[in-house]
């Protein structure tokens, strides 16, 4: 993996060259969590690819050519194919590589478990496993999680301290070896979100 902790690229940048053959590169923004999603299932995979930041505050032109709302996430692979949209990417990365399924292969199976991430916190408070998908962590998990580590970040911690399982769930996620290296600092969120909302360009590279 490389370029996750590279500047952003901005208006009048030059778009990057052809990507890498064996390569899957990911068009991302650190503090972003639909990218997040998908920077997730990269790693949970093990999948080889390249990180490209987009500065969301300025967004460069050649950008739109890769998704036409100018968002992230957006794979793209040596072929010129580009996937976008967090929970598609996260998808069509569990289908289209080998290794780790992290959707279940049983049809039923991972119906249940996307009913599960539709209503995600209500499932977990009458479960009795650790995770959203069973005793292991699984995609729901990983779709589900983003929002989770802006808690710190927002000073909302407050929020499941009526739902011990949540807790136990953040806990358990916390120590998970792909989601817990991909936490940021709370202070390096308040900071960004800071920058962001007041429109500012360098929002997207705090930090760097």
């Amino acid at each position: 993996m490389s370029g996750d902790s590279t500047k952003s690229l901005g208006k009048g940048s030059s778009p990057p060259g052809p990507v890498p053959e064996g390569v899957i590169r990911l068009y991302s923004m650190r503090f972003c969590p639909f990218a997040e999603r998908t920077r997730l299932v990269l790693k949970a995979k093990g999948i080889r690819h390249e990180i490209i930041n987009i500065n969301l505050k300025n967004k460069p032109d050649w950008f739109f050519k890769k998704n036409p709302l100018g968002l992230v996430p957006v794979l793209e692979d040596s072929k010129g194919k580009v996937v976008y949209e967090s929970v598609i990417t996260c998808e069509y990365l569990d289908e289209a590589y080998p290794g780790k399924k992290l959707w279940p292969e049983d049809p039923y199976e991972k119906a249940r478990q996307k009913m599960i991430f539709e209503l995600s916190t209500t499932i977990l408070a009458n479960k009795k496993t650790t995770f959203f998908g069973g005793n292991s962590v699984s995609m729901t998990d990983y779709l589900i999680w983003p929002w989770f580590g802006l808690l710190e970040g927002l000073e909302l911690t407050d929020y499941v301290d009526h739902t011990p399982k949540l807790k136990l769930w953040i806990a358990a996620m916390k120590k998970d070896p792909v989601a817990g290296p991909l936490l940021i600092k709370p202070k390096d969120r308040q900071n960004f979100f800071e920058l962001y909302f007041k429109n500012s360009h360098e929002a997207c590279d705090y930090g760097l």
